[in-house]
């Protein structure tokens, strides 16, 4: 893009679309049209060049540079030659859109993610945080029905037979997840559920070294499922997501291969938007 066309998407965008309606605050769209004028191709600007690419008169932008700069929004550089004073945007900017970002809860946050994964493989994939001995579903892009229940946001199941159950329980500290257990019925669902609390103790101590659970028939017969944890900006583990599928389709093999990389992207893409939440 052209400085010339770059000028004209930022005054454009800006400040004419604004003037354009009686119903606006043309400081306030003239002020983010300031802040629009540097991006990574200029991060900094003079008093003259902000005009030009703000689309306002330089007088105008030196008032609104010196609020910004009051502000701490903007931050003027030693002067440089002829070309006059500079000026940069300060992280401070970074608030403006961490507003937006923080009042977003984790089931929007993930949602958007899980509904690029399913188009990616093709199978339902899911949300839930852990509430007791049961997680409870936050979010969920169902392909197909593979349960003879149908899953719902808010649906619950017993943690210990689940995928994302078991990331969860992986998740808490050694205490915290034998008390979980403990507290837990443990009933056999299929006659591959784990329900030996000892038995589960190891499993879920393999899946935090390994970092993912494959939970295959133990919740309901012919039901396979691969889940991974996501996190806060402290690491702790929070919420986790999965992709399920029915073994008549795929393979245990196959859902490792094909299910979890791309599952695990989606983990990591929806772990750094929260770590601004």
């Amino acid at each position: 893009m052209t400085d010339a066309s770059a000028d004209a998407l930022v005054a454009g965008a800006g400040v004419d679309a604004a003037d354009r309606s009686n119903d606006t605050v043309q400081s306030l769209a003239r002020g983010l049209a300031v802040i629009r004028a540097f991006d990574a191709e200029h991060p900094e600007l003079t008093l003259s060049e902000v005009a030009r690419r703000a689309g306002i008169t330089r007088a105008a932008a030196g008032r609104f540079l010196r609020t910004l700069e009051h502000l701490g929004y903007v931050r003027g550089s030693a002067a440089s030659g002829a070309v006059g004073r500079g000026f940069a945007l300060t992280p401070r900017v970074l608030e403006l859109g961490f507003s937006y970002l923080s009042a977003l809860s984790i089931p929007e946050v993930v949602q958007p993610h899980l509904e690029r994964l399913s188009r990616e493989v093709d199978e339902s994939v899911s949300a839930a945080v852990l509430d007791g001995a049961d997680i409870v579903y936050i979010a969920r892009v169902p392909t197909r029905r593979i349960m003879s229940v149908r899953i719902t946001i808010g649906t619950r199941f017993p943690a210990f037979a689940t995928s994302m159950g078991r990331v969860l329980l992986a998740g808490m500290t050694d205490a915290a997840r034998d008390a979980v257990l403990e507290a837990s019925a443990l009933p056999s669902f299929t006659e591959r559920t784990l329900t030996r609390a000892d038995a589960l103790r190891a499993e879920l101590d393999r899946v935090r070294a390994q970092g993912w659970a494959l939970v295959d028939g133990e919740l309901e017969p012919g039901l396979r499922s691969v889940a991974v944890p996501l996190h806060d900006r402290r690491g702790d583990v929070v919420a986790a997501v999965n992709v399920s599928t029915s073994a008549t389709r795929d393979t245990v093999e196959h859902v490792v291969a094909e299910y979890l990389p791309p599952l695990r992207r989606t983990a990591a893409a929806i772990d750094a938007e929260l770590r601004l939440v």
